[in-house]
C-alpha cells in the first residue's frame, strides 16, 4: 500500500486497498449513475429488477425450448444497456425542459411495461400457466405492433 491510500484506509477502518478500491468504485458509479439518470430513484430500481428477470428468464426459457444461443444472448445483453442509455437521454432531455423528470419517467414506465410483458411471455415458454386474458392481452398488443417486439 502507498503512503496515500494507507491513511485513507486507516482513516475510514478500512483494512486492505481492496476495500479501499471496491468503495471508490461503487462511489463512482453512485456518481455516474446520479448524473446519468438525475439520482436513482424507485422506478429505476424496478427496472433494473424486471431487465435482471426478464434476461434471466429468457436464457432459461431458451435453455428449456433449446433455443439458447451465445451470439443472441449477447444480443439480449446489449438491448438492455441500450435501454438504460435511453433513459439517459431521457432524463438529459428532461434538463432541457426543465428537470420535472416526465419524460424520463414516462421512459421508465414504457420500458417496465415492455420488461413485464416479456417476463410473462417466458414464463409461458417455460410452462408456467398464464391467465387466458394475460395471454390475450399480449396478442393483441403484439398484433399492433404487427408481431414484433
Amino acid at each position: 500500500m502507498n503512503q496515500f491510500t494507507k491513511l485513507i484506509a486507516e482513516t475510514i477502518g478500512f483494512k486492505t486497498t481492496e476495500q479501499v478500491a471496491a468503495t471508490a468504485t461503487v462511489g463512482a458509479f453512485g456518481t455516474m449513475a446520479a448524473y446519468m439518470f438525475g439520482g436513482w430513484p424507485t422506478l429505476l430500481q424496478v427496472l433494473l429488477m424486471m431487465v435482471i428477470i426478464d434476461y434471466v428468464s429468457g436464457i432459461t426459457a431458451a435453455g428449456l425450448t433449446g433455443t439458447l444461443r451465445s451470439g443472441i444472448g449477447f444480443i439480449g445483453i446489449a438491448r438492455k444497456i441500450l435501454i438504460f442509455l435511453i433513459v439517459a437521454i431521457a432524463h438529459q432531455v428532461d434538463l432541457v425542459l426543465g428537470d420535472q423528470h416526465m419524460i424520463r419517467d414516462a421512459t421508465i414506465f414504457f420500458y417496465m411495461a415492455n420488461e413485464l410483458l416479456s417476463i410473462i411471455e417466458n414464463a409461458g415458454r417455460m410452462g408456467v400457466p398464464v391467465p387466458s386474458v394475460i395471454r390475450k392481452a399480449i396478442e393483441i398488443l403484439k398484433d399492433k405492433e404487427g408481431g414484433k417486439r
